[in-house]
């Protein structure tokens, strides 16, 4: 997919779900619940296009490109179990994911800025992979440099945070802790995984 920069609404618009959480983006997909494009409310998806559907939800939610999703894919494939849960959860464990989760940024696209800038480090290292998987344990911290810091405190005063048992924040501190790994119950996007394991096992 490549890091997508256009009109995020058009996206929810097309995908029927709230994928981009930029305040524009929701209230643009408010206004106009309808797919973009003239003429589409009659139209009828084949299995191939609704598969591909959920397909895009996965990799516009989690900021993947078609060689990151089929490399996950892959990773679990041979695994035993819910082929399709374990690959939703292995994209739950990637940091700017985590970082959404604990509420230190208003948008995965935001946190994936973030990493990419050097603000965060993993145990006290600096990461700067936004696919960065997270293990039980791991303390994520924000860059000790004063502006850095109020960024994000201010950002986490206007962030409604989904409690979740998996990932804990301290906000005084700036400091997020993974306690352990997400189950199924953490998925929050709503996709008909399966359809898109079958899609791409062909």
């Amino acid at each position: 997919m490549g890091r997508y920069t256009g009109p995020k609404a058009r996206i929810n618009r097309r995908l029927g779900t709230l994928i981009y959480e930029s305040g524009g983006a929701i209230k643009a997909s408010e206004r106009r619940d309808n797919p973009p494009g003239m003429h589409t409310r009659g139209r009828r998806p084949s299995n191939y296009g609704l598969a591909l559907k959920e397909k895009q939800k996965i990799k516009h939610y989690y900021g993947l490109g078609e060689h990151q999703l089929r490399r996950y894919f892959n990773n679990v494939s041979h695994k035993k179990g819910n082929t399709g849960e374990q690959l939703l959860l292995l994209c739950e464990r990637r940091l700017d994911n985590v970082i959404r989760r604990s509420g230190m940024t208003k948008t995965r696209p935001q946190a994936r800025q973030g990493i990419a800038h050097g603000h965060f480090a993993v145990n006290g290292v600096k990461v700067t992979s936004p696919s960065f998987s997270c293990r039980p344990g791991d303390v994520i911290t924000v860059k000790a440099k004063e502006k850095v810091q109020h960024l994000y405190q201010r950002t986490i005063a206007e962030v409604e945070v989904q409690p979740t048992d998996w990932v804990t924040f301290d906000p005084e501190t700036l400091r997020a802790t993974v306690q352990g790994l997400p189950d199924p119950n953490d998925i929050s996007l709503p996709v008909n995984v399966n359809t898109v394991i079958e899609f791409m096992s062909r």
